[in-house]
C-alpha cells in the first residue's frame, strides 16, 4: 500500500462537521450536578442527538504522524444512516462510505480501495461498522450508551462514564460535559496490543437548536507510533438536497488485503 493511500485512509476517520458562523453561537461550560444519575446523565445525552436528513461542510485537516505534517481540505457529505460522501480539491481523492462497504480513489497515486470495513477498521485499531463511524463524526458515543449499565462520576466537573462490566478486549471511558450532557471525549484502549484512541470534542457549536461539534483532536497510538489530527470546520449547511456521485477511474491500481 502506498503511503498517501494509507494517511488518506486515516483521515477518513476522522471527519466531523460544524455549521455556519451566521447561525451557530459557541456553547459555554457548565457546573456537573454530583446527584445525576447515570440513567439521567444518559437520557440528558440522547436528547441532544442531532436530527437532519443530510449534511454539507467544508473542513480543514491538520494531521501530524511522526515526521510528516499534512494539512488537506476537503468538502463532506452525509444522508444520515446512509451515506457519508468525501472529495479534495479537483476530485483528487474521493471516497464513498455506505452501510455496506467502504470506497475511495487517489488519483495522486492511482490506486483504489472497494471493500468492507476491515480497512478502516485496521487503520484506527478498533472494529468498526457504518453506525460507529457516524457516531464518531457526529459526537456520539461510538457504542452507544442504551445498552450497557455504567459506573458514573465526577472529576474536574465533568461527568465520567464506564461500563460496569468492560468489554474483555478493550477498555471504554466517556467523558461528557456538565452543560449540553455532549461527549467531551471519549477514549478506547486495548492494553494487550498496546492500542489507545481518544476522541477529544473541544467545543460544540449551538445550530438551529442542535449541539455539534466545533473542534476536534484526535489521537490514535500504536505501541511507539502516534497520529494526531486537528480539525477545522466551516461553512456547513443541512437538509439540503445533496447529490453523491462516484466512481473508480480506469486503469487505477487496487488496495488489497492481507
Amino acid at each position: 500500500m502506498k503511503k498517501r493511500t494509507h494517511i488518506f485512509g486515516i483521515l477518513l476517520l476522522t471527519l466531523v462537521f460544524i455549521t455556519s458562523c451566521k447561525t451557530t453561537k459557541r456553547i459555554a461550560s457548565g457546573e456537573a450536578n454530583l446527584s445525576l444519575s447515570s440513567k439521567q446523565l444518559i437520557k440528558e445525552n440522547e436528547r441532544q442527538s442531532p436530527d437532519f436528513k443530510t449534511l454539507q461542510a467544508k473542513l480543514k485537516i491538520s494531521y501530524t504522524s511522526d515526521d510528516n505534517e499534512q494539512t488537506h481540505s476537503v468538502t463532506f457529505r452525509m444522508k444520515k444512516d446512509e451515506v457519508i460522501w468525501i472529495n479534495s480539491a479537483f476530485s483528487v481523492i474521493r471516497a464513498m462510505i455506505t452501510p455496506e462497504k467502504v470506497s475511495f480513489y487517489n488519483k495522486l497515486d492511482n490506486t483504489y480501495f472497494d471493500g468492507n470495513y476491515k480497512y478502516l477498521s485496521d487503520l484506527i485499531g478498533t472494529e468498526l461498522d457504518f453506525k460507529k463511524l457516524q457516531n464518531l463524526l457526529l459526537g456520539e458515543a461510538l457504542f452507544g450508551l442504551k445498552n450497557e449499565i455504567y459506573n458514573l462520576s465526577v472529576i474536574d466537573e465533568l461527568y465520567v462514564l464506564q461500563p460496569k462490566q468492560q468489554p474483555q478486549l478493550f477498555e471504554i471511558f466517556y467523558i461528557l460535559s456538565p452543560s449540553h450532557f455532549k461527549l467531551k471525549s471519549q477514549q478506547i484502549s486495548q492494553p494487550k496490543k498496546f492500542r489507545h484512541l481518544q476522541i477529544d470534542y473541544l467545543t460544540y457549536q449551538e445550530v438551529h437548536k442542535q449541539s455539534l461539534p466545533e473542534n476536534i483532536k484526535i489521537i490514535a497510538v500504536e505501541a511507539n507510533k502516534e497520529m494526531i489530527a486537528e480539525l477545522e470546520f466551516k461553512s456547513v449547511s443541512l437538509n439540503e438536497d445533496l447529490r453523491f456521485p462516484f466512481s473508480i477511474p480506469s486503469g487505477f491500481d487496487e488496495i488489497k488485503l492481507k
